[in-house]
């Protein structure tokens, strides 16, 4: 599970704790965004996602993509850092859920769609 997690902090080179937080933002706010269950379905393939979520600290994932980026800019990020947390996630989440799920999962929030 925390494999994940040592993944992101290595590549953005941010704490394991703060990766888990990050991740937990961003799976939130595609939670919120997106009314497909390919969401679902890659946060329980992926091993360490559904665990992130609880660590949210509070944010549901509501409030849009200008909250997501200020609460992950809160945790002292910067757009590089967001850039390779999302791009591990999202390897990581291919090689458990799939390409076809983690594509459809991207797609499904609007904000997201571009980068499917």
């Amino acid at each position: 599970m925390d494999d994940l997690f040592l993944r992101i902090a290595a590549a953005s080179e941010i704490s394991e704790a703060n990766a888990r937080q990050a991740v937990g933002y961003i799976l939130a706010y595609m939670q919120v965004e997106s009314e497909d269950d390919s969401i679902d379905s890659m946060i329980a393939a992926t091993p360490g996602a559904a665990d992130a979520l609880g660590s949210a600290s509070g944010y549901d994932g509501s409030g849009g993509i200008m909250t997501l980026g200020a609460r992950l800019m809160g945790l002292g990020l910067d757009m590089g850092q967001i850039r390779d947390i999302a791009e591990t996630l999202v390897t990581a989440a291919r090689e458990h859920a799939g390409d076809e799920t983690v594509d459809r999962a991207i797609a499904s929030v609007p904000a997201l769609a571009q980068f499917a």
